[in-house]
């Protein structure tokens, strides 16, 4: 394999799974805190989704866009569904989120250029977030030390790069909610001053996961929404990690109360296999002609299938709002860690999308990078998958499956509260 897998790749080979927990090769059980980067929604295995891939695997694997197939058109009508946008809408099915960001922002300039008449050449994206690996979206991605030493293929004209609201760490030094929410309006300032004016979109994460969970204050996309709209803009939503119930809503940005135009998913669109999707209002989404934009394996029937069967599970069994009350109850669990370990800089989450920052002095808030590694590695001994990442390298992630339960919990915050005195 190439040398570009993570630096500290875990030392296990997982072969099984089942709910929550996961087995590896040597019958050793973890519970799974992280859901292979927060894509294993519905948990291991569900029974429908196996069912439904089964099924399919027997009939027919794929058909490409020059044919139909059942489950792509039954999923389809499914995501029109429960898209967080009034009105009529349409889908576009691809492989991964970051092919769903590519396909996103081609949508977005062909919509200025057809009916806009402009070329949208402007994106601007928030520090700390991620929306993908390949050449555009590296460059729309918020951290340098995914750029390092690729400076000449992701420094594409056009995009840019504001402040996140990242209120532990905020880069005005202001206070919320005393700040007035200075970061948002901020955009403006970036407009009008480091853009060419010819704005584009404004491509967000609800929730920065990668970047360590940043959750933004509530009324911070209301305000940006109506600085963009009045550049004549268009409000991209990337859930590829926030979407399908784990932040206690089928999608994050309902939990701020605005309409995006367009949303990219993945990960958890299926829980755990590769499939993504762009999902746009209808006016923006005809822009697109006959021929404009494919993906060969975009509707394959099983990974298609898999979806269908994740949203039915997902609103039979209510996992969004389970995830939701299981959030609060894992949340106020981590708070309660907080008060007994100076270590714990900051909680913060919305759902079962959770992140601690460990510091090595409350005061400076200098990263515990290398306890955040420690505490990680510790509880895998313990018999816990956790994440270890963010944008200092010292933000605990914890992302697991949304049907995990209340005893899974509190093992591994009694876990966790053993290992947090050992990096003391």
């Amino acid at each position: 394999m190439f040398p570009c897998t993570p630096k500290y790749r875990q030392p296990v080979v997982i072969v099984e799974g089942k709910g929550a927990v996961v087995k590896d090769i040597e019958g050793r059980e973890y519970i799974d805190l992280f859901a292979g980067y927060a894509a294993v929604n519905v948990g291991h295995c569900h029974p429908k989704v196996v069912n439904a891939i089964l099924e399919w695997a027997q009939k027919i694997h794929h058909t490409s866009y020059d044919y139909y197939n059942v489950p792509s058109a039954l999923l389809a009508e499914k995501l029109v569904q429960i898209l967080p946008m009034k009105g009529s809408k349409r889908v576009f099915f691809c492989v991964s989120g970051a092919e769903a960001n590519e396909g996103a922002i081609k949508l977005t300039r062909k919509y200025m250029l057809k009916f806009k008449h402009k070329a949208g050449l402007d994106i601007i994206t928030l520090r700390y977030s991620f929306h993908g690996r390949t050449h555009l979206t590296t460059a729309l991605t918020g951290q340098t030390k995914y750029k390092r030493g690729m400076a000449v293929s992701i420094s594409i004209p056009g995009v840019k790069v504001i402040p996140t609201p990242y209120c532990f760490r905020c880069p005005f030094k202001m206070k919320y909610p005393e700040c007035g929410v200075f970061c948002a309006y901020y955009l403006e300032d970036v407009i009008k001053y480091e853009s060419s004016g010819d704005i584009g979109a404004f491509l967000v994460e609800p929730v920065l996961g990668e970047g360590g969970i940043i959750v933004p204050p509530k009324e911070y996309f209301k305000i940006c929404l109506d600085i963009i709209k009045s550049y004549d803009g268009l409000f991209i939503a990337d859930e590829v990690q926030s979407g399908f119930g784990r932040t206690g809503k089928l999608f994050g940005i309902e939990n701020f109360e605005v309409e995006p135009d367009i949303v990219t998913m993945a990960k958890g669109i299926t829980s755990g296999l590769p499939l993504g999707a762009i999902g746009a209002k209808s006016e923006i989404a005809e822009a697109f002609e006959p021929g404009d934009h494919s993906s060969t394996w975009g509707p394959n029937a099983v990974t298609c299938a898999a979806a269908v069967a994740v949203i039915d599970v997902l609103l039979e069994e209510k996992l969004h709002e389970k995830a939701k009350e299981l959030g609060d109850y894992f949340i106020k669990g981590l708070n309660d860690l907080a008060k007994r370990h100076k270590v714990i800089g900051d909680v913060r989450g919305i759902g079962l999308m959770i992140g601690v920052e460990l510091v090595k002095d409350q005061e400076k808030k200098t990263p515990a990078t290398e306890e955040a590694l420690k505490v990680r590695e510790e509880m895998r001994k313990r018999g816990f998958l956790i994440g270890a990442g963010g944008a200092y390298g010292c933000t605990l992630r914890i992302e697991p499956p949304l049907m995990i339960t209340k005893e899974q919990i509190d093992r591994a915050l009694e876990a966790l509260d053993e290992v947090l005195k050992l990096v003391k």
